[in-house]
């Protein structure tokens, strides 16, 4: 049997892990360092980590003991530790992971069924690796065809129609908070992608007075000016956000920027005007407890989840259809993987 057929996936996600234990297993820079450290000590040549807020995975070419290693990597290189991370592992073994591999990559496996971002982010992660000397001619062949399998899915099946994105969903809960957006004042907590895509969604909808607030103020202002907003420190936002309508969390905290008592302060000085929170941040931006605060409606990762999937029904004999044709092309790249000699692929 050749090496390729030892192929391996761990995976933890929101199926395996709820949303604060989903903060748990984040993985930093230093954490992405320790886990290629950790598996290149350990003699595998072929290793790519994938790390999304909801998302921790490994691919690596191996033996079992190539996956006990890349599990212990993993949890070595885990926020939380390794017993925040060893419980919500699921290992996925060959055929099983290359399959897995491509649905992720067309966003069939995401919370959000059908949306586009961990294309992108896969796309990243599978860089690093290649820059890392990580990946060799099993995992090259692997990515390359998962790549092309889930754009020919997403141009020849319906699973990206509706609201699949974190923007669309957020703009579409703004509407039935306030209605019009075109008076609307938008506080942005990080500069991360979620939050640039539900700002921009945001201001394409009519929101024209964005603040975005950062430790760094030079990331700030980058992206207050792409939006034509204005820049403040982390520190100044909070004491200003009683003035904004909807606010966006998506900054990397160890605790709530805003805890319950907060916003029941802050409604307490809008005289009766609502407030939104959308809360992109995991670990959560927003205490889960300020939820019962009248006038403030808060929505976290796995309530975008829910709308967006709300309409999941009528897409399903499209989910269906592009999950088998997906199959189908991950069977043949596996094939091929296996069948043909690696040395010079």
């Amino acid at each position: 049997m050749s090496a390729a057929a030892n192929l391996v996936a761990l995976s933890a996600t929101h199926h395996t892990a709820g949303l604060d234990a989903r903060a748990s297993f984040a993985v930093g820079p230093e954490g992405v360092e320790t886990f290629y450290a950790a598996v290149r000590a350990a003699g595998l040549s072929e290793a790519v980590l994938l790390v999304t807020c909801n998302r921790l995975e490994a691919y690596v070419v191996g033996d079992e003991a190539a996956a006990l290693h890349a599990r212990d990597a993993l949890m070595r290189a885990a926020a939380g530790g390794a017993s925040a991370v060893d419980a919500h592992l699921r290992p996925m073994p060959g055929l099983q992971a290359v399959e897995h591999l491509f649905a992720v990559v067309a966003g069939l496996d995401s919370q959000m069924v059908g949306e586009a971002e961990v294309a992108g982010q896969t796309k990243d992660a599978y860089a690093d690796a290649l820059a890392r000397g990580m990946t060799g001619p099993v995992l090259n062949r692997l990515f390359q065809r998962a790549f092309q399998a889930a754009a020919w899915a997403r141009t020849n099946t319906g699973i990206s129609r509706g609201q699949v994105s974190f923007g669309n969903v957020a703009v579409d809960l703004a509407t039935r908070v306030f209605g019009s957006l075109d008076d609307a004042r938008v506080l942005v907590f990080g500069t991360g992608d979620a939050g640039r895509s539900v700002v921009k969604a945001l201001v394409s909808r009519g929101a024209t007075q964005v603040s975005v607030a950062s430790r760094t103020f030079e990331n700030a202002r980058a992206l207050a000016e792409e939006m034509g907003g204005s820049a403040l420190l982390l520190a100044d936002a909070i004491r200003q956000a009683h003035a904004h309508d909807v606010i966006v969390g998506c900054a990397a905290v160890e605790r709530p920027l805003l805890d319950a008592e907060a916003v029941r302060g802050l409604l307490s000085r809008r005289q009766g005007r609502p407030l939104l929170l959308v809360d992109l941040g995991v670990p959560r931006n927003f205490a889960a407890a300020a939820r019962g605060a009248e006038g403030a409606y808060l929505c976290d990762l796995d309530d975008l989840a829910e709308v967006a999937n709300a309409n999941l029904r009528a897409r399903r004999s499209e989910v269906d259809r592009a999950r088998a044709a997906l199959d189908e092309k991950a069977a043949r790249a596996w094939s091929d993987a296996t069948r043909r000699p690696q040395a010079g692929s």
